[in-house]
């Protein structure tokens, strides 16, 4: 399509000034690896909050939207709506414990829970293990779809897009560091935000759509449009609902929805200047990606079944479309093709921000892994600050190239996002416990992570002859038994293993001062031995954190359906949602002051 000098001009200038802040920072992040991954431990909350959300804010997102609404309707999103349980959780329970460990990065924890060779083996195995192969996993999903949005409106082919994109980025990242990701995060979000926003206005006001109301009545989508699936279809009502809801959310691990927190929300929370600002980062994030963000792109997706109401029909309109990425999720390119000139460049500088912030912060996250976690630890201990961050450098160009190659073999985000939550399926509980359980050990975590890919990867070869309608199991049932052959085993093998040594333990407990209730074995010997490891002043109780989870999950799922019932014109059940969302901010205002205090 022909791109006007208007929309070359905002895209160009939208590169040149993201660019502009990473020189601008590229001084102080080289200073040393707290800069270069940290930013100095000393961001406030806001800022923060931006950047997970506009990670999160990923360009493959829109696509993906597209296509689960397109094959199963707008309830297919609690497939990742579930996820605000475990982000919630994170806020009221974890943020302050990660804010406490004081450890550079997530991975880092494995030596401050566990002692002895293992957990150093722990250590750099997952730093490898999520740094470069995890990592690189969820980077290609997210390449994937720059090169579908570049191949539909530039007509750039996959290796175009790949080279185009990732030096960019790669070069942005490698200069500014953390503090260059967070500062450009906060424009980033500004920029996709309203991108999304004016792709779902002219979407729906298209001529062949003719607005919301129109739109609402084609038969195409008056059978999407449900936030709930078809209760009267077993397998739709399991797979989308009852499944996330009950089991998903806290048994699988999803980069951004880690349960327990991690990755780079840990990161994210590691950064702030304290506890409060760790909590109010992670808080203000689930509120945006939740609440706010969903409803543009799944307005592209509806008004795309009238415009495209079939593969055939997007094949027909992009016949230059590779062999083997044609699915569902070109939808949502294709519907941009129809933008005026002037959007159409502020839309694809939304979506080039979009890709950036998520590649950005994965590139700096997993060199963190592979800097802090490998290379210093195990390769060069003696390696200096302008060496690590050297390494770092380098590392962010490694996983660019690995991503880029990878991207080219897959078909749709979906894709990535099933085999991620197959891979990490019955791990979560694990990440929820070893807080405050002291039984878990090193075992523990091995156990899972080899038994839950290992069963993933049997049950999905051997899908076909054992679950389905005629087999063994129906269908709906693979996940949930991951989780429990998983759980299970690493159940086991805990009890079947020594715990951790006493010394360790009591470290632990006396730094982080969690919940006192599975830990009460420790204390006592602890006790016994003339150790006090419990500080007085602190509050361990986990009563107001659960209620506050509880309270907020409600508050932000009423803002979201109220949000879409605003849209679809039900105003009564809107404002009844309203007022339940305003019910719920009361309560956690009047709550927060009980948790607060307990905070540095």
């Amino acid at each position: 399509m022909n791109l006007s000098t208007l929309d070359y001009s905002i895209i160009f200038g939208f590169f040149a000034i993201t660019l502009i802040i990473g020189i601008v920072v590229s001084k102080r992040a080289s200073k040393n690896t707290d800069e270069f991954f940290l930013s100095g431990r000393n961001m406030p909350w806001w800022l923060l909050g931006f950047s997970m959300v506009a990670t999160t804010f990923a360009a493959d997102t829109p696509l993906y939207i597209a296509d689960v609404v397109r094959q199963n309707g707008v309830s297919a999103n609690w497939e990742w709506w579930v996820f605000l349980l475990t982000g919630m959780l994170t806020v009221f329970v974890y943020a302050k414990l990660w804010r406490k460990s004081n450890v550079k990065t997530d991975i880092e924890f494995y030596e401050l829970r566990y002692g002895g060779n293992l957990a150093k083996f722990l250590r750099g195995f997952r730093a490898i293990y999520l740094g470069l192969v995890f990592n690189v996993l969820v980077m290609s999903a997210v390449m994937l779809a720059a090169i579908k949005i570049g191949g539909i409106m530039l007509g750039l082919t996959s290796l175009e897009v790949v080279g185009y994109a990732g030096v960019v980025t790669v070069i942005f990242s490698a200069i500014g560091g953390f503090r260059g990701v967070v500062y450009t995060d906060f424009l980033l979000f500004i920029v996709a935000m309203i991108g999304a926003i004016l792709a779902a206005y002219y979407a729906v006001n298209l001529p062949e759509v003719g607005g919301l109301d129109n739109l609402f009545k084609n038969e195409a989508v008056v059978s999407k449009m449900s936030v709930l699936p078809d209760f009267n279809d077993t397998e739709l009502m399991m797979t989308l609902l009852v499944i996330p809801l009950a089991v998903q959310w806290w048994s699988a691990w999803y980069p951004g929805a880690e349960p327990g927190g991690g990755g780079y929300i840990a990161q994210r929370m590691l950064a702030a200047k304290d506890e409060k600002n760790a909590i109010g980062a992670t808080f203000f994030f689930n509120i945006m990606h939740y609440a706010i963000r969903p409803w543009p792109w799944i307005l592209v997706a509806l008004a795309s079944l009238v415009v495209f109401p079939s593969l055939e029909s997007i094949q027909t309109a992009f016949p230059n479309i590779e062999a083997g990425k044609l699915g569902h999720d070109y939808a949502y390119p294709a519907m941009l093709t129809f933008l005026p000139k002037g959007v159409l460049g502020l839309v694809l500088a939304s979506l080039v921000a979009a890709f950036m912030s998520t590649i950005s912060t994965h590139l700096n996250w997993g060199s963190s892994y592979i800097v802090n976690d490998f290379y210093k630890r195990f390769i060069k201990p003696d390696a200096s600050e302008k060496e690590q961050v050297l390494v770092g450098r380098l590392s962010t160009i490694v996983l660019i190239v690995l991503s880029s190659i990878l991207a080219l073999g897959f078909t749709n985000a979906g894709q990535v996002f099933h085999a991620i939550i197959g891979f990490g399926a019955g791990t979560g509980l694990l990440f929820i416990l070893r807080w405050f359980w002291w039984r878990i050990n090193s075992w523990s975590e091995i156990s899972a992570m080899i038994s839950s890919g290992i069963v993933s990867l049997t049950f999905t070869f051997n899908e076909k002859s054992i679950f389905g309608t005629e087999n063994l199991f129906p269908s709906w049932s693979k996940f949930p038994l991951i989780v429990l052959v998983t759980t299970i085993i690493w159940v086991f093998v805990t009890y079947l293993t020594k715990p951790e040594k006493q010394e360790v333990l009591e470290k632990f407990y006396h730094k982080i001062q969690p919940s006192k209730i599975g830990w009460k074995k420790v204390i006592r010997i602890a006790n016994k031995n003339g150790n006090n490891i419990i500080d007085p002043t602190i509050n361990t109780s986990l009563t107001y954190g659960i209620i506050a989870m509880l309270i907020s999950t409600i508050m932000v799922y009423s803002i979201l359906f109220a949000t879409g019932n605003f849209i679809y014109a039900a105003y009564q059940l809107a404002f009844i949602l309203s007022g339940v969302a305003l019910l719920c901010a009361f309560i956690l205002i009047k709550l927060w002051s009980k948790i607060r205090g307990n905070l540095i």
